[in-house]
This record gives structure tokens, C-alpha cells and sequence, in this order.
């Protein structure tokens, strides 16, 4: 009989080699998966883990593609390059044996930024239901980088993630912008395209920086070592959560909508005395007034007999900051912040003949909740919209004190995206990047003119490749237009992307004119899409007598009482959309700017103002929202926006 001493031998030694075996097994990233679009026509860097001293082969439909020996537990391997095309198989030998099915070979793109390039098909599925009904396109792929943070050092892989073919099923978890990108580079040259999809909405650019490049901005690397202390950090955490908690508990504890009988949300409910709401609007503009707390708003909606038991849409555009939405009675959707536009699917069976009653119950955080203006309220049902935007009626459920904005926040960090979702990138061979970002930074537009660059040219070192192509997007047009020429961070943030085009193997994509007011997160991301492939075809694929940009600054002289602008890439000539050029302002040396009157003179725009008699200045566009600058070339790109002064 074994004695108990044998058998714990026995079973030690067992796990022994039980490790050992594991240890020894050749292992792949995520990246390196099914699926996969690998780089053409260039030698291609494969990855993975494997025992030290293991040999690893890499067979490409059988044949023998490359070797390797591993080192320290990993191994890594140039393969010799390969020309567009697959389907095929790719497989790793060690101890054991990998096969990756269905790899191709095309371009390789990363696509990251923050929200804008974030945003998916699936928030723009009625602007976009034909492209999407139409997204048969298997060589098309997305590998989409789950959203992630870490301050404690570079991960070494991506988990919970796959590549997926575009199709009607899967292209609405795509990157909008990345899709139509991708959608025009493969029409125009019948390649694979793949896209990595690591973006995260908020992120400002020294999120995506390693610790060595954020040396220089020293108050974001202190931010990033702070919290690397991760007792410090969970005591942040734990203080926000409180808070957060206090707050919403306080808020549904006095809340009468909800503990009345019946609720507010309940059609029985009488709300004759209640006041009037005109939506959209603001809670300052009524007797709600703009204190923090929440609001109750209903409306009574007479629908005829033909609706009665349809599903339909109901659509309440967008609201600050959160809300719950009941018809009839019943719960049909809520929102936890203010920048998705609404948009909740009502069941069969829940409208009826008659009076039917939509109930909002809003939580205003920081004061002053509010209805956008210009954005769809109507219920859609029977082919049918009905308009819900005027009269409803309106009651505070209860005030509170504005909530702060908690000390983490997850979406503004410096260093922790590089970690979690660049680093287990940087072996893998691309064809380029496509990046939108900047509103989280427009805060500091001169920090963000060092930043940025800085930023691409570190990107490069990570991928170790000198000169990969950066594409980026230039932001958007956004906030209410003004009357008369002002500052404008936002102008100022353009102005330091459009900076980093000093560097060699960059290009742009100007926003100003299909962004909206009222959106940080416009609709219109086709346009933006097809430009960045301009600027790829021309940049990364050697177009180069493509006009890929608008009209860009060169040079002004003055000319008496005018100054005279000359710009390059006019393409086929200067054009303006619109009756009349606007969107010029120009000043004397030290005074304020007046708006201009412009015209088009050949390949030059003249510019002059009755209230300026020496114009010393001149600005384009030069604003948060320039929503009244036109000026184009006869390709139909806009001007992106500057400033300049005539040379002393």
C-alpha cells in the first residue's frame, strides 16, 4: 500500500511536469487569430509564446514561411512578404501545434482616437441602413480592441477580442468612420482591409503615450505613477462610487413621481395642473428652473385605430443628462448620459386606439437639463411620424446640489490606454494609422500643439516603422455659431492638428463643414471616412496627383486696403459654395477683427472690410463652429481653417 509521503511524491512530481508542459506549449496573440488580415507585399512580424530554447516553424498552406528559436519565453519571427490575397492557413510547430484559418493578405490599418472614431453603425443604423443592409463585404475585417486601462505597465496581449468580416450582421459593431474608410480603399484598389479598432471614447492623446514620452509633461506622468499605487487608486474609486451613490439614492428618495400613487409614469396619473414644457428646450427657460435634481415631463398622444398594437419608434433626440422613458405605463428605455441620441423601440401590443401617454422622467447632475433643439422628437408608427415637439407638461420631482465629476475619471487618463490597448499592438506589421481625436484636448490647444506631434512620432517608434503613414481628422465644426469674430480653443486645436503636418508621411481630413452644433458626435461620418482614403491614396499609397485636401494657406500680401491669399492644392480652381465667400475676418496689426468681404480671384481669394483701412491679419474660419465658411476647391473639399499675418 502507498504511503502518504509516495503518494504527495507522486502527485508533486505530476504537476511538475504538468507545468512544465504548459509552459512549453506554443502559444498566439489574439491578434494572430482566425480571420486575420495580414500585411502584403512586406516582410510580416509574427508573435507569440513559447518555452526558452523551443523551435518555432511557421508553415503558409504547408509550405515552410519562417523559423525561430524562443528566448525568455517568447518567441517573434519576420516572415518573408506576400502579395494580396486568400484565403489561406497559416501554422505554428513548437512542442504543439496552432492553425489560424481563414487569413488573408491586404492592408492593415489602425483605427483609434476617441469617441468619434469609436462610434459604431449600430448608433446610425437609420442614416445608414442601406450601407448597412449592403455590408456583404468579407475582405473587409475589423479587429475591435475591447475599451481597457492600465497605469501598472504595457499588456503583452488583447483579450476577448476577434477579427469579424464585414457583413449586415456584424458591420453595425464597426467603427463608422474606420467602415467607410475601409469601404473606399478597397473599391479603389481590390485588397483585403483589415482594421484594428482601438479607440476609447474621451481619451485625450497623452493617454496613448508610454511612460518615456510623457516625460515631457511631467503633471500626466505624476497623474499616471499616482495611481499605479493601486491602493490609491481603489480608495479613488471607492470615494467617487460613494459619492455617485449618495447622490442617486438622495435623488430617488425624494423623488414624488416615483413613490406616488399612482406614479407619475402611470396613464392615470392627472397632470392638468402640471406646467408647460416646450420641447426642445431648457430647464432655465421654464419654471423648472436650472437647479440640478430631476424632472418629470408627459405628453398625451391620440392615435387612431390603425396604430393601435403597432411596434413603433419613439425618438426624444437628445437629453441632458439621463433619462427613463414609459409609455403607457410601461418601461421602454433609459439613457445614463446626455450624448447618444435617443431612440426606443416600442413593443407590439402597448399602443393603443386613443390616448396614449409618454412619460420622461430626466436627472439633471450639473443643472439645467435640457431637450437639444434640432433633433428628431416624433413618434413613428403605422408609416406614420407623429410630431412631439411643443407643449408637454412638466414637474420638478426634486432639487439637489450639483453632483461633481468624479476624481477617476476612466475616459481622461494619461499613459493607461497605451498600456491596455497600444502596446499588445506594436508587433504587428500595418500599413498605417487613422486617428480621431483632439476634443478632450481642446481645453490646451498649445500643450496639444506639442502633444500631438510628439504623440505620432512616438506611435512610429512603438511600430518601429520611420515613416508609417498617420491620417488623422481634423475636428469638426461644434457649439453655437457666433455673431461677431471671437477667440476659439477649438479653432486654436485645428490649428495645432493641421501643425502636424509638418511631418513627413501625414495627412488630414477637414470636418468644419459636416460636424453639427448641437452634437459633439455628428452623424455625418461617410464624408469623413472618404476623406481620410483621400489622404491615404495620397499619402500611404503614392497618389501623388491626387487632390486628396482643399485649398490650404500659402502665403498673404497686402494690397492697399485688401490682402490678397494664396493657397495651395487648389486642385481644378477655387470654388465657393454659396451665393457669396464668407467666412474671413481680418484685423490691423493690434486691433479687433471684423468680419470681411472675399472674393475669388483665380487661384487667390481677396479679402477687405470698410472697418479695417491698413489689414494687417486675416483668419478663415476661426471659430468653434464656422458654420458660414464656404470656400472649396472644384473637387469639393473644403478650406481647412488659418490664420496669418502679412509678413513685416
Amino acid at each position: 500500500m502507498m504511503s502518504p509521503f509516495t503518494r504527495f511524491a507522486g502527485l508533486a512530481l505530476l504537476l511538475l511536469l504538468l507545468a512544465g508542459a504548459a509552459v512549453a506549449e506554443v502559444r498566439l496573440p489574439s491578434l494572430l487569430s482566425d480571420g486575420v488580415v495580414l500585411q502584403r507585399d512586406t516582410p510580416v512580424q509574427l508573435w507569440g509564446w513559447a518555452d526558452e530554447g523551443e523551435t518555432v516553424t511557421v508553415r503558409l498552406d504547408g509550405e515552410k514561411w519562417a523559423s525561430t528559436t524562443a528566448g525568455d519565453g517568447r518567441w517573434q519571427v519576420l516572415a518573408p512578404a506576400r502579395p494580396a490575397g486568400g484565403p489561406h492557413q497559416v501554422t505554428i510547430e513548437g512542442d504543439n501545434t496552432l492553425t489560424i484559418d481563414d487569413a488573408w493578405f491586404g492592408d492593415v490599418w489602425l483605427a483609434s482616437g476617441q469617441s468619434n472614431m469609436e462610434y459604431p453603425l449600430s448608433r446610425l443604423a437609420d442614416t445608414y441602413a442601406d450601407e448597412i443592409a449592403a455590408a456583404d463585404l468579407p475582405r473587409i475585417r475589423q479587429f475591435k480592441v475591447p475599451k481597457a486601462w492600465d497605469f501598472q505597465g504595457p499588456r503583452s496581449d488583447i483579450e476577448g477580442a476577434q477579427w469579424q468580416a464585414a457583413s449586415p450582421d456584424t458591420v453595425p459593431d464597426f467603427s463608422a468612420v474606420a467602415f467607410f474608410f475601409a469601404r473606399d480603399i478597397q473599391a479603389q484598389y481590390d485588397i483585403p482591409i483589415g482594421i484594428i479598432n482601438a479607440s476609447y471614447g474621451g481619451s485625450p492623446a497623452e493617454g496613448w503615450l508610454n511612460e518615456d514620452d510623457l516625460a515631457p509633461w511631467p503633471h500626466y506622468l505624476a497623474k499616471a505613477q499616482a495611481y499605479q499605487d493601486e491602493e490609491t487608486l481603489a480608495n479613488v474609486q471607492a470615494e467617487d462610487q460613494a459619492r455617485n451613490d449618495r447622490w442617486y439614492a438622495a435623488l430617488e428618495a425624494t423623488d414624488p413621481g416615483l413613490s406616488a400613487s399612482p406614479p407619475w409614469f402611470a396613464p392615470t396619473t392627472a397632470d392638468a395642473d402640471w406646467a408647460t414644457f416646450e420641447i426642445p428646450g431648457q430647464w432655465r427657460d421654464s419654471s423648472l428652473g436650472e437647479a440640478s435634481g430631476l424632472a418629470w415631463f408627459r405628453r398625451h398622444v391620440n392615435l387612431p385605430a390603425g396604430a393601435a398594437g403597432q411596434p413603433a419608434v419613439l425618438r426624444l433626440g437628445r437629453i441632458v443628462d439621463a433619462d427613463r422613458v414609459w409609455v403607457n405605463g410601461t418601461l421602454v428605455g433609459e439613457t445614463t448620459y446626455q450624448y447618444p441620441q435617443r431612440r426606443y423601440e416600442i413593443p407590439a401590443g402597448l399602443l393603443k386606439e386613443g390616448d396614449n401617454v409618454i412619460a420622461v422622467r430626466v436627472v439633471s447632475s450639473g443643472g439645467n437639463g435640457a431637450f437639444v433643439p434640432e433633433k428628431p422628437y416624433r413618434l413613428e408608427v403605422a408609416g406614420s411620424g407623429i410630431d412631439l415637439t411643443g407643449a408637454w407638461k412638466a414637474k420638478r420631482g426634486a432639487t439637489a446640489e450639483p453632483l461633481p465629476g468624479p476624481e477617476f475619471q476612466d475616459w481622461n487618463l494619461p499613459l493607461a490606454y497605451y498600456n491596455a490597448m497600444l502596446a499588445p499592438l506594436t508587433p504587428m506589421t500595418l500599413e498605417g494609422v487613422i486617428w480621431y481625436q483632439g476634443e478632450s484636448n481642446v481645453k490646451n490647444p498649445a500643450e496639444y500643439a506639442l502633444l500631438f506631434p510628439a504623440m505620432i512620432q512616438a506611435w512610429r517608434r512603438y511600430f518601429d516603422v520611420p515613416d508609417l503613414p498617420f491620417l488623422f481628422v481634423q475636428l469638426a465644426n461644434f457649439l453655437e455659431a457666433r455673431e461677431q469674430p471671437v477667440d476659439s480653443d477649438w479653432a486654436e486645436t485645428r490649428e495645432a492638428q493641421a501643425a502636424a503636418l509638418a511631418l513627413p508621411h501625414t495627412g488630414m481630413a477637414t470636418a468644419i463643414d459636416v460636424g453639427e452644433w448641437n452634437d459633439i458626435h455628428p452623424t455625418d461620418k461617410r464624408s469623413v471616412g472618404q476623406r481620410l482614403a483621400l489622404a491615404a491614396r495620397k499619402v500611404a499609397y503614392g497618389e501623388t496627383d491626387l487632390v486628396a485636401s482643399g485649398p490650404t494657406f500659402a502665403d498673404v500680401r497686402a494690397k492697399g486696403r485688401k490682402l490678397v491669399i494664396e493657397f495651395d492644392h487648389v486642385g481644378s480652381g477655387l470654388a465657393a459654395r454659396g451665393e457669396a465667400l464668407q467666412g474671413f475676418a481680418v484685423a490691423a496689426a493690434d486691433v479687433d477683427f471684423h468680419w470681411a468681404e472675399a472674393r475669388i480671384d483665380g487661384d487667390t481669394v481677396i479679402v477687405s472690410s470698410e472697418q479695417v483701412s491698413h489689414p494687417a491679419r486675416v483668419r478663415y474660419a476661426w471659430a468653434d463652429n464656422p458654420d458660414s465658411a464656404n470656400l472649396y476647391n472644384e473637387e469639393g473639399l473644403p478650406a481647412p481653417p488659418f490664420r496669418a499675418a502679412v509678413p513685416r
